[in-house]
């Protein structure tokens, strides 16, 4: 697989999973942390491992290129010169030196420290190990029996790790990282005064990883209190304006982080580091020339060393490994650069994105208001037309069953003058028994029957029921004759009467 690119969809969904988690926690470009998820089978915890402690090298791998590298073997008459050739090539030096690696120390507590022994030694202790085990049981079944004696031994056995605790010559209690660094630094200002060193504040697994993640020098100084150089060391070199000016000065990229060898941290630091003599320094950095997760030791300072020679031997190493340090650098930021373009294309996509669905949702939105509207305005119209139908219907219906009008002019019969809408003055006579609403309907259906229109074969409209848009008044005195109740016409109206049809708006309520 190339290293520029990478297409995600040949790998595997647990080898994708693999690969966002690496990349989460070491922040590493995909197709630089694919390979390193290769070469550890895709095992993230191995993989984070290497990236963080350096990565070891293969001696399968090298063997392999070693075969791959090696020339075919020589036949013929120059089988004695090619011999001569290989030897004299194998005592050449090599072109660069292979650098130390320089793990990622994490010290462990002591209360938390468990030994374990060989599996052969287990073997031979395993029959102690039991015995000791029955007679652990035996005395916790003792001392339930006998609640006092507990407390009596643990009592004794207090007393004796107190004694112990005062015969300890150091003293020192053990510590968290951070908690083991202000103590150092705290001491170091004790004996040596105010200084302008700046002591990195944590332990040294923090200062490690950040001189990899931003491509920093780590400078490691460890101190023997016990050693008789470690005073003139101290005040001599390392807080010497010299020193301590190229220390903190930002070009240099410095990170200087220091303990003493009294503490676990320290101590552990100073076996990885192959400390052969105090005081130590050390000088830690990245070397993508070894692999792209590997920290290396530059540079070692032991024993008491002049400030000028102190010096000289920081910028040397410094120096030889800064143009590397720079290209690594810059291409960090160029994969930085690529990964933020990329990650504002993304949101700049998935902007436009939303703005698409937010448009595709107005328009659906505006598309179901249009399309509510039409069905309203068409069952309006349909609704509207079924009315005109009905009362068409009914008209119809009704005319035919309006009375017919009565003969004579005696007892019975009422004399109705009605002015039409139209200014037509209608007289007509009718039973005084007849209701009010017969009187409705002759206005109604009067062009009905003046037309001689009424059919005898009309029924009513199912469920229709009609609603009169007029009304009867009579003039002087002025008496609007409804046709509710049971009235009938020789009641409202008597033998005469005059009436006009008066037409009645919408927003009026009387019937």
């Amino acid at each position: 697989m190339a290293d520029g690119d990478f297409d995600p969809s040949l790998l595997s969904e647990n080898q994708r999973e693999a690969l966002g988690t690496y990349t989460a926690v070491t922040n590493q470009e995909p197709s630089t942390a694919i390979s390193l998820l290769e070469r550890s089978q895709w095992n993230v915890q191995i993989a984070i491992a290497k990236f963080f402690d350096g990565e070891a090298p293969d001696p399968v791998e090298e063997a392999r290129s070693a075969i791959a590298s090696s020339p075919a073997p020589p036949t013929g008459s120059s089988h004695q010169e090619t011999l001569m050739n290989g030897l004299s090539h194998s005592l050449r030096p090599p072109n660069r030196t292979r650098l130390d690696a320089a793990p990622r120390i994490v010290p462990q507590p002591e209360h938390q420290a468990v030994y374990r022994p060989p599996f052969i030694l287990a073997l031979v202790l395993m029959p102690f190990n039991l015995v000791y085990r029955l007679i652990s049981c035996s005395f916790g079944l003792f001392g339930y029996l006998f609640p006092f004696l507990p407390r009596l031994l643990s009592g004794l056995a207090g007393s004796r790790a107190q004694s112990r605790r005062q015969r300890d010559p150091s003293g020192r209690q053990p510590l968290n990282a951070k908690d083991t660094a202000a103590r150092f630094i705290r001491e170091f200002e004790e004996v040596y005064g105010q200084h302008e060193l700046s002591f990195f504040p944590d332990g040294y697994a923090q200062a490690y990883d950040i001189a990899k993640k931003d491509l920093k020098f780590l400078l490691v100084v460890l101190l023997s209190p016990e050693h008789d150089d470690t005073l003139t060391f101290v005040r001599g070199t390392l807080l010497s304006p010299e020193v301590v000016n190229y220390i903190n000065d930002p070009q240099n990229k410095i990170i200087l982080w220091a303990g003493s060898v009294q503490d676990s941290e320290a101590y552990q630091i100073s076996n990885a580091l192959n400390c052969s003599k105090f005081p130590f320094a050390a000088v830690v950095a990245h070397t993508p020339q070894d692999s792209s997760t590997s920290m290396s030791t530059i540079a070692r300072i032991s024993g008491l060393t002049p400030p000028a020679t102190f010096v000289a031997r920081l910028r040397s190493a410094i120096s030889q490994h800064s143009t590397t340090l720079e290209r690594a650098r810059a291409s960090r930021n160029e994969q930085q650069a690529t990964r933020n373009l990329r990650e504002e294309q993304n949101s700049a996509y998935e902007r436009s994105l939303a703005q698409d669905r937010e448009r595709a949702r107005q328009r659906r939105e505006e598309e179901e208001v249009r399309s509510r509207k039409e069905k309203e305005t068409k069952a309006k119209a349909e609704a509207a037309e079924r009315a005109i139908r009905d009362m068409e219907q009914w008209r119809q219906w009704r005319a035919q069953n309006i009375p017919a009008e009565p003969s004579g002019s005696g007892e019975g019969v009422t004399r109705v003058s009605i002015r039409m809408t139209s200014g037509e003055r209608v007289v007509r006579k009718f039973s005084a028994e007849s209701g009010m609403e017969d009187l409705y309907a002759f206005v109604e259906c009067y062009d009905i029957l003046s037309g001689g229109l009424a059919s005898s074969s009309t029924s009513a409209p199912p469920g229709y029921q009609h609603k009169y848009r007029f009304r009867l008044v009579s003039p002087m005195p002025r008496m609007v004759h409804n046709f509710a109740g049971d009235h009938t016409i020789g009641e409202r109206i008597g033998r005469n009467g005059n009436l006009l049809v008066e037409v009645i708006d919408d927003d009026d309520d009387d019937t």
